[in-house]
Formats: C-alpha cells, structure tokens, sequence
C-alpha cells in the first residue's frame, strides 16, 4: 500500500471525482428517455470493461472476416508462361488506346490507373449526372469495342474448361491497369448492372484485394480492413454472396507496389438499364471530338505514399453501393449462381438499402 493510503491511481483517482459514481448511478436502471443501451457510452466506465468491449468489436470482425472468406473462390489457372502471353496482349491494348484507335468510352483514365471497357461499358462516379447507388447506366450497344478475340482465347476458354465459369457466361471485359501507388476506392460492383459471380484474373505482380475499407481525402487515408485476400499473378478470384454484395472491395495504393493489371469478367443483366440517346450526359459525351486520345500518366509513385491527393478526383467509386433485399441470401456455389439468375427477376426488391460499413 503506498504512504498516501491507496492501493493504486485509480483508487485515488475514484476518490477525487465522486460525481463520476453518481453520474453511473444515474443511468445504471435507465431514465425517462430510454435505457441506458440507447445512449452512446460518454466515458470509460473502467479498465476491464473497456477490454471486454474491445473483444466483443474484434470478435464481430472476425465473424465478419469469416462470412467474407467463405464467400470467395481462389484459383491458380495460369501458368507463368501463359501469363506472359496475356501481358504481351495487355500491354498492345494500352498501346491502341494511347494510339486512339479504340472508341470513345472504351478508355477511361485516371491518374496511376487505365480501365478498358469491352462488350460493354456503364457510367460510374464523377461520370454520373445524379450520384448513389443504383445510378449507373449501360452505355448504348456498340459505343464500346467488343471484347477482344484473345481475351475469348486465352483466358475466357481456360476457365470454361476448369469449370470456373459456364460457356457464353461473360459478356463483358474490363482491363484495370495500375502503376505503382494507383488504386480504386472501396465500392460493390452494381447489382442492378452485373449478375454474380465476378471474376478476376491478376497479371504482371502480386498485390491484395481488401474488404471493408473506408477511404478519407486531402490527404487520402485507407482504414484497416475487414479482411485482406492477397491476390497472385495469374490467380483467378472469384466473389458471390456476401463478398460481392454485403461489403465493399477495393485496392490501396500501398498494395500496388509495381505494374499491375486485372482483367474483370461479368455478366450485364438482361434489364440492367441503359443510356437513352436523350440522356444530358450521353449528349454531352457525344459533342466531344471522336476518337478521344488522352495522355496517359508516366508519373513514377513511391507505392508507400498513401497521401497523395491526386486519387480525390479519381474515381468515386464509393459510391457505388447498390441496394439489396437481406431476405435475398447467396448461394456461396457459383453452380446456383447460374440457376438463380434466370428466374431472379422474382426475388428482386427495390429497396434502398446501403451497405452497412459502420464497423468498418
């Protein structure tokens, strides 16, 4: 016991601040305007209850890390030889596209990362003439390229073959290529655009595909993750049910540390809404001088560097937040994922629900 006749500081500290107890006996049964689990929680009530909430909030998390995990498809498909063989074809795509020989909407660029739209192309982001979930359109048929023969050859057919997709499956392709320190912020590909699964297939480095995390501006800031899914070259990812639709995805900058390239396989929904040629935005797309060659950025990045401010006008991607029903429950085999889409028409609602990141 030390001289001044308390066992520890927080003994002492106890004695001092006697309105504290009266302040938990106040709201210890509740008041008249609710019991004390409506209000937020002002103070540390002590030592050990802090550590029994820090326990509940990482178990949830790793509950949800859990439901995320299951519902992700992982696969080593291509060898290093064949992935060579596609980066050739990837970087000719990047050569016709600086070379302006694509249609308008195939490019699309930004700083540290290129996307190229094949068979079809939708509006995201800044693009968007009203923002929120479920604004995204299809461009009108034809004002994208059709997907390129060596996309159908040497990578749509192998994962036919291995059972990873079914044949006449995939109906558009996207290339995302990043330089060291690109990303793409935290979004969930639109519902009411892309049936599930969405497939994947990294090129040219390793890098991780993150879930549930939120991304702050001037100066970008990512928070911790919900669960990290590292991502080999040449591996095939494939995501359904919660993964694909309860939580956001995305890639941090400090997770590109060299060239790196994806090219995303899905399917559009028969009804996924399109551009009418009345549209203020295809309009006004359409007065721009055709083709469209942008410079695209030789900019070197220190890939650490989780800062720059450059991203801000970027994408917006986290927006991109689709509303969906919680009675619609995903199959986490991607075999059921086929059968439901012919008759989901019957099970969709439209509700305006977000996905929910408050843990994230």
């Amino acid at each position: 016991m030390a001289a001044s006749g308390y066992y520890d500081l927080r003994e002492k500290l106890k004695s001092m601040t006697p309105h504290r107890d009266d302040y938990k006996n106040k709201y210890a049964h509740g008041t008249s305007n609710g019991s004390r689990k409506d209000r937020k929680r002002k103070y540390r009530e002590s030592d050990d209850e802090e550590y029994e909430h820090s326990d509940d909030s990482a178990e949830l998390r790793e509950q949800e890390a859990r439901r995320v995990s299951s519902s992700i498809q992982q696969r080593s498909i291509f060898t290093p030889e064949e992935c060579a063989r596609i980066e050739e074809k990837i970087d000719e795509v990047v050569a016709n596209g600086e070379a302006g020989l694509y249609r308008e909407h195939t490019v699309d660029r930004a700083p540290l990362r290129n996307k190229y739209f094949f068979g079809e192309g939708y509006t995201y982001g800044a693009q968007l003439e009203k923002r929120g979930p479920g604004q995204e359109r299809l461009y009108r048929k034809g004002e994208v390229d059709d997907i390129p023969g060596w996309v159908h050859e040497l990578v749509i057919k192998p994962l036919v073959s291995n059972g990873v997709i079914p044949e006449g499956f995939v109906n558009s392709a996207v290339i995302n290529d990043y330089q060291p320190g690109g990303c793409i912020v935290s979004h969930v590909d639109p519902l009411h655009i892309f049936a599930r699964p969405i497939v994947s297939v990294s090129f040219f480095s390793d890098s991780a595909l993150c879930f549930g995390c939120r991304f702050q501006f001037k100066p970008i800031r990512v928070s911790e993750p919900v669960f990290v899914l590292p991502v080999r070259r040449g591996s095939v990812t494939v995501l359904s049910g919660y993964a694909a639709d309860e939580i956001t995805h995305c890639i941090r900058p400090q997770d590109i540390k060299e060239r790196r390239a994806v090219i995303i396989l899905r399917k559009t929904r028969p009804d996924a809404p399109r551009l009418d040629s009345d549209s203020p935005l295809n309009s006004s797309l359409k007065a721009r001088p055709t083709p469209l060659k942008a410079k695209r950025s030789h900019r070197k990045a220190d890939p650490d560097a989780a800062h720059r401010p450059r991203v801000l006008e970027m994408d917006k991607e986290e927006n991109r937040r689709p509303s969906l029903s919680h009675q619609h429950r995903h199959s986490l085999s991607s075999e059921n994922y086929w059968r439901r889409d012919q008759d989901h028409d019957e099970h969709r609602e439209s509700s305006g629900r977000k996905v929910k990141m408050s843990r994230h």
